[in-house]
């Protein structure tokens, strides 16, 4: 039997998140609003549902699927949709924090906030983050002299498990534990409600990897992402 986490985005997005799809989504290939996201997901890799998955990456461009890593969902090609990178990521999983240092002041991040978040998140590339991506949250947020300067939120959210999503922190604020208190506010509030947080990382990025490490989580599977044109 899979594990829900196998394949996050068809499970969120047929359930938790159905809410954020495409109106021509359907049983057979689902595709998150183009402003909220980037991903699209069918249930299988049969040949009808590739069709239906390529007809949405080509109605609403800018697509990217997530799936696991050498399952019969990864590197897909879908007729008439080029392929412009297959990336290597990690599936990190977290059940309890580490001991960490003191709380954070920050705030809960509002629409208000929209272009500053989008601007942040464009200036760090966090991953993926469009200008209603906010929605998925909620995202909290430290600033300094009123602007923006870290962010951290949730994204998917699948039976069982929310994901840590959108942390970043402006290149003149590193070092100050930003990101560290952004996200163990955002795990903990996960925790608190019986879940377990879950999160997607660059393979490449050694010291991202051993960041979340620090905070609690660990390794749980390999994953692609893959970027579609």
């Amino acid at each position: 039997m899979s594990h829900p986490l196998d394949r996050a985005v068809w499970n969120a997005l047929t359930t938790r998140l159905s809410g954020f799809v495409t109106t021509d989504s359907d049983a057979r290939a689902v595709r998150i609003d183009p402003e909220v996201g980037i991903f699209v997901s069918g249930p299988d890799a049969e040949s009808e549902t590739l069709r239906a998955m390529a007809n949405l990456a080509l109605l609403h461009p800018g697509a990217g699927m997530v799936e696991l890593t050498g399952s019969p969902m990864d590197a897909l090609d879908l007729p008439g949709v080029e392929v412009v990178n297959r990336v290597p990521l990690v599936q990190m999983m977290c059940s309890a924090l580490t001991a960490g240092g003191p709380d954070l002041a920050f705030e809960v991040l509002t629409e208000g906030d929209a272009p500053e978040m989008l601007a942040l998140a464009l200036l760090t590339k966090p991953g993926p983050f469009r200008s209603r991506t906010r929605e998925l949250g909620p995202f909290i947020g430290v600033k300094s002299d009123g602007r923006l300067v870290a962010m951290a939120g949730r994204r998917m959210r699948v039976d069982g498990f929310t994901e840590l999503s959108g942390v970043c922190t402006h290149p003149d604020h590193r070092g100050k534990g930003y990101a560290a208190g952004l996200s163990r506010a955002v795990v903990g509030e996960i925790l608190a409600t019986g879940e377990g947080a879950f999160l997607h990382a660059f393979a490449e990025h050694d010291a991202t990897i051993a960041f979340y490490r620090s905070l609690g989580f660990e390794v749980r599977a390999p994953m692609t992402y893959t970027i579609l044109r």
